[in-house]
């Protein structure tokens, strides 16, 4: 029998391999003894260890998760070569979406249209805020209620004493309602310039409650008139003066044209002869229209200010005067001559706020000084200067149809101003 020495040195050293394994822990203990530091490193080491083996059932329990998000996503891993593979060739996991189109992202970017509209305030003023996109048509359909009541005392005699009065005392109370139903078309001419087209039909009706104590009368008369025909049809024209953004606040100039479509106050029949030779200067017919062309610039500021937008603006009513001008009343025609309304100096001022992408709140000030009339040249007997001023609160919502309903509420704060005023409108992009 032939013996190999491969074989034999193979076999030599297997046996002498296993008797260093089986020899190792003593050597290692018989080292740690000798050496109290390589005891400590080596705690130290096995506690690392142990540490290690936490850290990765840790990450293949976060794996495991993340792979189950993935495939309710229905998100999977594929392997490819990107161009910004390591040297080798050594490939890189790539993530792709799965969503019945490979081509397709996860989720959806937001509609810029929709986000545009969120950022619209709740309207409270008449003039817009922004302004319509070119090319497009904003159809918009309003509805207003308006509500005053005011009271007049009239005294006509002279006293011998103080407290009696004789004479004519006529006290007179006022209360007015009026229905304003509107349609406004605006259309985007470019980026800065829009034109604006208000056709409205106007209903009022009043009542008017007097006693005259003079003539011994102990029941209250009351005299009910009212009116609806077609309003004042208004015209205008928005131009943005700059480019704003960031910092800087956008100007925006208007100007507005106000026909005189409606049935104006001089048109209607006026009770005037009544027994014993004195009018009540009442009307059997309400107007609906104001009787003269007025022409209105304007400039309107906004200021964004993230969530808030602030805004204000200025403006100047200028109505043309009319010559020979007649009355009519139950007794004829009488001839007023050449009336001249005063101006309207205006100016307004809110803010705004965005309460989320949906909806949002408003709240403003409007005021307007009214010069007095002249006739024929001269201050009009009983003219005076009126301020109007109102406070103005607003609400807007966007529907899920992308359209937006706004309701406004105006209250009256000087004694002119109508006490109430309630707007609704809903414009609608086509």
């Amino acid at each position: 029998m032939k013996f190999k020495p491969t074989r034999i040195v193979q076999a030599l050293g297997q046996g002498f391999a296993g008797c260093v394994m089986l020899a190792a822990p003593g050597l290692a203990m018989a080292a740690d003894a000798a050496d109290p530091d390589m005891a400590q490193m080596r705690q130290q080491i096995d506690a690392q260890n142990a540490q290690i083996d936490v850290l990765k059932a840790n990450l293949a329990r976060q794996e495991a998760a993340l792979a189950e998000l993935k495939r309710s996503l229905g998100i999977s891993e594929v392997r490819g070569r990107g161009v910004d593979a390591p040297a080798g060739g050594k490939e890189q996991p790539v993530v792709v979406a799965q969503q019945g189109n490979p081509q397709k992202p996860v989720g959806q970017a937001p509609d810029p249209a929709r986000d545009t509209r969120s950022r619209e305030m709740a309207t409270i003023f008449e003039t817009p805020g922004v302004l319509t996109a070119p090319g497009k048509y904003v159809l918009e359909p309003s509805l207003q209620y308006a509500y005053s009541s005011s009271n007049r005392i009239a005294l006509v005699g002279y006293t011998v004493i103080p407290a009696i009065l004789i004479g004519l005392i006529d006290v007179r109370e006022v209360k007015r309602n009026t229905f304003t139903a509107a349609l406004t078309v605006r259309r985007g001419i470019t980026n800065r310039f829009e034109l604006e087209a208000k056709v409205p039909w106007v209903y009022r009706s009043d009542t008017s409650i007097s006693r005259e104590i003079a003539e011994g009368s102990s029941v209250d008369s009351v005299f009910d008139a009212d009116g609806s025909n077609l309003g004042d049809v208004e015209i205008t024209g928005r131009y943005q003066l700059n480019d704003g953004g960031g910092d800087s606040p956008y100007y925006i100039a208007s100007l507005r044209l106000k026909t005189r479509t409606g049935k104006d106050p001089f048109e209607v029949r006026t009770n005037y002869t009544l027994p014993g030779g004195r009018g009540t200067g009442l009307q059997s017919e309400l107007p609906t229209g104001s009787g003269f062309y007025t022409l209105t610039p304007g400039l309107t500021v906004l200021m964004p200010s993230d969530p808030a937008v602030f805004f204000g603006g200025v403006s100047y009513q200028h109505s043309f005067k009319r010559d020979n001008v007649k009355a009519n009343t139950d007794g004829g025609d009488v001839l007023i001559g050449e009336v001249a309304p005063g101006g309207v100096i205006g100016f307004n001022f809110g803010m705004g706020l965005a309460l989320n992408d949906r909806s949002s709140f408003s709240i403003g000030y409007d005021h307007q000084s009214v010069g007095k009339v002249k006739i024929n040249g001269k201050t009009a007997a009983g003219s005076v200067t009126v301020q109007l001023g109102s406070l103005l609160l607003g609400y807007s919502h966007r529907l899920n149809s992308g359209n937006t309903v706004n309701l406004s509420l105006g209250v009256g704060v000087t004694s002119d101003t109508p006490d109430l005023q309630l707007t609704l409108r809903m414009p609608m992009t086509l």
